[in-house]
């Protein structure tokens, strides 16, 4: 499903259509069937990612206990037990980061993400994302954390962190340079 079109449709929908829209969603994450067939997907003891709205990413868990309309789990960074609803539960292993080749915004960013920004002087500063708000992401950058807008920042793209399978590997062949 391509999330970035489907918020920026979002985007040009009135406030009662996205009220229609919303209440058409809820209804869904709320039927018994599909609440039942992911609860037989799932049994204590799995290991699960679920999306965490307020720090927009997946958080590593492990199934606790099932119960009739939410799983309680376990963090698996900070072994704090949750009461999570099943529909954040990513079952299929779903990708979660929206890709958008417009600015950065609430939605395209999670907690942990490196961006930089340039202060009021120009000095270009990196930093992680430790909060997200309405309009203003919390980036700390070493000890200080700043308030920046979103327009203002710039996703970082770490090689080194990223995931084996989207790296090449190979070798280099020679270290000199041909100067013609």
């Amino acid at each position: 499903m391509d999330y970035s079109a489907i918020l920026n449709a979002l985007n040009n929908a009135s406030l009662f259509e996205l009220h229609r829209l919303s209440q058409a969603i809820y209804r869904q994450l709320e039927d018994p069937e599909r609440i039942n067939r992911v609860k037989r997907a799932l049994s204590p003891g799995d290991e699960i990612t679920y999306f965490e709205s307020e720090e927009n990413r997946l958080i590593a868990a492990v199934i606790v206990k099932l119960k009739r309309t939410r799983a309680l789990v376990k963090n698996k960074h900070d072994g704090k037990l949750w009461n999570i609803p099943f529909h954040s539960i990513n079952l299929e292993q779903q990708p979660v980061d929206l890709n958008t080749s417009q600015k950065l915004d609430r939605n395209s960013l999670k907690v942990g993400d490196q961006v930089c920004f340039k202060d009021k002087n120009g000095v270009e500063l990196f930093g992680e994302v430790v909060k997200l708000n309405p309009k203003t992401a919390g980036v700390l950058v070493s000890t200080t954390k700043w308030r920046v807008a979103y327009s203002y920042l710039s996703l970082i793209i770490d090689g080194e962190l990223a995931p084996d399978k989207q790296l090449l590997e190979g070798q280099v062949l020679s270290r000199e340079i041909s100067r013609d």
